[in-house]
């Protein structure tokens, strides 16, 4: 029963902030991408460089069907601008603030169980969803910004890896200033926080926009930061509207039962909790 709640429960909240999310990227960062993906097919149209004899001959002899392999390997599909863009990059935000949902709740759950405190679900769910917009974008994008299409800041392997190393260490940081009682936590959590950036985020040793016009790297440098700030206000919105519809939908559908759960399985803090309500 509880199971099913929390399905139902996230669903409803990843329609409604996910649809949130596609209006805002419609309205702040899609022109720019639209707009940064013109110059982009423009470097992709320059000449390739010339062969070698020895890779020409190569070329020449390698077997029909490879180079029909070649090309179709070349057109991956992808959505028509329009209509079917918008329509995928809604389930795509739908299916990511599903999620993110069931982080929020499962987090919001763990809370009252451990701290049995009357802090109430809309208060709760914002502080979940601070902590969600600090580890997911605020604590990356401090050592690796956004990039519009065509830029490359560096090999997307290690971003990746460093990606992950700052969502891990805010998420960690949060999860001891909240759960921890010591004095110690704040002393904890800023050497997590601190842990990424003493790693390093990794850098490109040279022009991320290297290849392109002049008119062009000028045009994508004023894009990327008008993208940095887009995306800035991007995340903010899905996590303000994640707290807003999360903590009301908590509140209505999934903490009466779980408070139920928590009562029958004899958890101490339950019947704390529903005594203050």
């Amino acid at each position: 029963m509880i199971f099913q709640r929390l399905i139902w429960a996230a669903l409803v909240t990843a329609v409604v902030v996910g649809s949130v999310q596609t209006g805002v990227q419609r309205w702040q960062a899609a022109p720019l991408i639209l707009a940064a993906e013109v110059y982009e097919e423009q470097k992709a149209e320059a000449p390739a460089p010339a062969k070698t004899p020895a890779a020409h001959a190569h070329a020449e002899g390698a077997a029909p069907h490879e180079h029909e392999h070649q090309q179709g390997a070349a057109k991956e599909w992808e959505p028509e601008n329009g209509a079917e863009r918008i329509g995928w990059t809604w389930v795509a935000n739908v299916l990511h603030a599903f999620s993110m949902a069931l982080l929020v709740f499962a987090v919001m759950g763990v809370w009252l169980y451990l701290r049995g405190s009357a802090v109430a679900s809309l208060r709760l769910a914002g502080l979940v969803a601070a902590a969600g917009w600090l580890s997911f974008h605020v604590w990356p994008s401090l050592g690796l910004h956004a990039e519009v299409p065509g830029m490359e800041a560096a090999p997307l392997h290690a971003r990746q890896i460093w990606w992950v190393l700052a969502v891990a260490s805010a998420a960690s940081a949060s999860a001891v200033a909240g759960f921890a009682r010591a004095s110690w936590r704040w002393l904890v959590a800023a050497a997590l926080l601190a842990l990424p950036f003493l790693v390093g985020a990794p850098q490109l040793h040279g022009d991320a926009l290297a290849g392109f016009s002049p008119e062009a790297h000028a045009a994508l440098e004023q894009l990327g930061a008008q993208f940095v700030r887009a995306t800035t206000l991007v995340a903010l919105s899905f996590w303000v509207s994640m707290g807003v519809v999360g903590g009301l939908v908590f509140q209505r559908w999934l903490r009466p039962s779980l408070l139920a759960v928590l009562e029958r399985a004899g958890a101490p803090v339950a019947a704390a909790v529903q005594a203050r309500q």
